[in-house]
């Protein structure tokens, strides 16, 4: 054990009441009255074509062909989500009754499939399914959305100017949505909004950016330096909330930082991560947390200043999606969360993670979606702030590190417990969690490299 006395003892404490935690769980945390909480869902990815049926390669358009490993009415690793699986995920959220300020959901709604089988129509269409979908669950919940890089037609390619997509879904986020930020929207698909509490003195400001205008394949994008002007407006919103002393949560889709399973690559290109990492840390006392989508997996980033301070925690929430490629080891079960916040400052005091055992549901032909692990007891950790967050980072750098094993369980959502993650792939993932731009992120590759 790397830890030793006082500390060795917490932490076995910690994971033997979080043991009995997880036994024992009600649906969901009992908030205690200063507290709030939001819940966060990513990457629903719905495959309309999803039907069981004996030949295994037409199960669903998103195998491209490959035979579908083991389809159940929940659906299968190889499948993007059936609607059975997206009901199921809001019905488990709506009947564990947790009292709610708002939601947050970071996109990606049509399924991966060849460009010639999707049109502007039918992503128009599939977004306004499932936009309409979590308003019959939750009518009267705020809901703050972000867009995906596939919610567009042909995927990844969303412009710098108005278009189709941006005007037919600004109109189905109009129900949650002011009709300056709708304005905002229609231009370049980001916005911002106040949520105003009655429960809290200083109202929050949630900026949506489009992150899909920096993704790597988007060829629109190429050679422009600011698309659609983001930097400048996201700049200038976040300077009016310094000066209002306003509070804010940052959301979008494609995640900044370097992507924790490949080896120095940015999952947007390298000039416009440089660009964010030096905006967020230039207003890291300004936004309170950062929260994306788009990798499929559960893992957390702590931007540290150039004093190498932790100053923000961002989070990537794994999908609802469960779909993986054939040749990859590994995939996700479906997953989504709840945040608890502390309703005075809106800093976040904890996660709770939420998952779908798709085999077992599928086996058993009902969906239990059970409590995956609490942040804050699973890693020994006060809370979810910067401080808190690069604590838990440097306990799983260590060496043979039993936490970091537990990371990289909740990493995948518990797909897979005999999957081990050491040397080259343990190096990408501590160093995306703590360095989230190209020179302290390139000097830990290195580092881990020497030590090894």
């Amino acid at each position: 054990m790397e830890l030793r006395g006082g500390r060795a003892a917490r932490l076995a404490l910690g994971l033997a009441l979080l043991c009995s935690a997880l036994e024992a769980a009600p649906a969901g945390p009992q908030p205690r009255s200063a507290v709030g909480q939001f819940w966060h869902v990513s990457d629903l990815h719905l495959d309309p074509t999803y039907h069981i049926t004996p030949d295994r390669t037409k199960v669903c358009s998103s195998s491209k062909g490959a035979n579908a490993s083991n389809p159940g009415p929940f659906g299968d690793f190889l499948c993007d989500s059936p609607y059975q699986l997206i009901l199921s995920a809001f019905a488990f959220m709506k009947d564990s009754k947790q009292q709610v300020s708002f939601m947050i959901w970071t996109g990606d709604s049509p399924p991966h499939v060849p460009v010639k089988e999707l049109s502007t129509k039918l992503v128009i269409s599939i977004i306004g399914n499932m936009s309409s979908t979590i308003r019959h669950f939750f009518p009267d919940l705020q809901v703050f959305p972000a867009l995906g890089n596939h919610d567009y037609w042909p995927q990844d390619q969303l412009p710098v100017t108005t278009s189709e997509v941006y005007n037919a879904v600004a109109d189905f986020w109009r129900p949650w949505l002011t009709d300056e930020a709708i304005n905002t929207f229609r231009k370049g698909g980001f916005y911002t909004q106040l949520f105003e509490s009655s429960s809290s003195s200083q109202p929050l400001r949630i900026i949506s950016l489009n992150t899909n205008l920096y993704y790597s394949p988007n060829s629109v994008t190429v050679n422009i330096t600011d698309p659609a002007n983001q930097f400048v407006w996201l700049e200038g919103v976040l300077e009016t909330s310094s000066q209002k002393k306003e509070k804010v949560y940052v959301i979008g889709h494609v995640p900044i930082g370097y992507l924790p399973y490949a080896r120095n690559t940015t999952a947007i290109r390298e000039y416009y991560n440089e660009r964010l990492v030096k905006i967020f840390r230039k207003y890291s006392s300004v936004i309170v947390g950062q929260f994306f989508g788009h990798t499929h997996r559960d893992s957390i980033m702590v931007l540290l200043d150039e004093e190498e301070k932790p100053v923000n925690s961002l989070f990537v929430a794994p999908a609802v999606t469960p779909v993986k490629n054939v040749w990859q080891m590994e995939s996700n079960n479906p997953g989504v969360r709840l945040y608890q916040y502390d309703l005075l400052d809106y800093s976040l005091l904890d996660l709770w993670q939420f998952y779908l055992d798709l085999r077992d549901a599928n086996k058993k032909n009902e969906s239990n979606w059970k409590l995956e692990y609490i942040l804050t007891k699973a890693y020994g950790i006060e809370d979810l702030k910067p401080e808190s967050l690069y604590e838990m980072a440097k306990q799983l750098s260590v060496p043979h590190s039993t936490l970091f094993k537990q990371y990289y369980s909740n990493f995948i959502v518990s797909y897979d417990k005999t999957i081990v993650c050491d040397e080259g792939c343990k190096t990408c993932q501590i160093c995306a969690i703590q360095y989230l731009d190209y020179s302290s992120y390139t000097d830990c590759i290195n580092r881990e490299a020497e030590w090894r």
